[in-house]
């Protein structure tokens, strides 16, 4: 299991405002999405989303994991909870391929975060 932070994703309830508010706040530039909705952040290092429907949510990380099954297998193990993102996207072939697949976490003190198993570098 790797560990590293992997993916950042925002939540907010409007997510063509939260373009212009950190495209000018950051200088960040924003993609499509293959869904459609919100939008894909182009940064430096760490590739980020944008999500909608979804105000006053705290930005979520995602750590990087070779099995993400494994992983949540693990944390539910520890005394912790996983669950699939429930998104209707999330598990659309162009997502999985260009973004990996994701799940939200908490630990077992109830803390939030989530899993990454980044997409295959075939």
């Amino acid at each position: 299991m790797g560990g590293e932070v992997s993916f950042f994703s925002i939540g907010v309830g409007d997510a063509d405002k939260a373009r212009a508010f950190y495209g000018t706040l950051f200088g960040w530039g924003f993609a499509e999405p293959p869904s459609g909705e919100g939008a894909v952040i182009e940064t430096s290092n760490i590739p980020g989303g944008i999500h909608g429907d979804d105000a006053g949510a705290s930005p979520y990380l995602f750590f990087s994991v070779d099995d993400i099954e494994a992983a949540a297998a693990h944390v539910r193990e520890l005394g912790g909870q996983s669950e699939e993102i429930d998104v209707e996207h999330d598990e659309d072939e162009a997502s999985i391929a260009r973004f990996g697949r994701f799940k939200l976490c908490r630990d077992d003190q109830g803390s939030s975060f989530g899993l990454h198993q980044p997409p295959s570098a075939s």
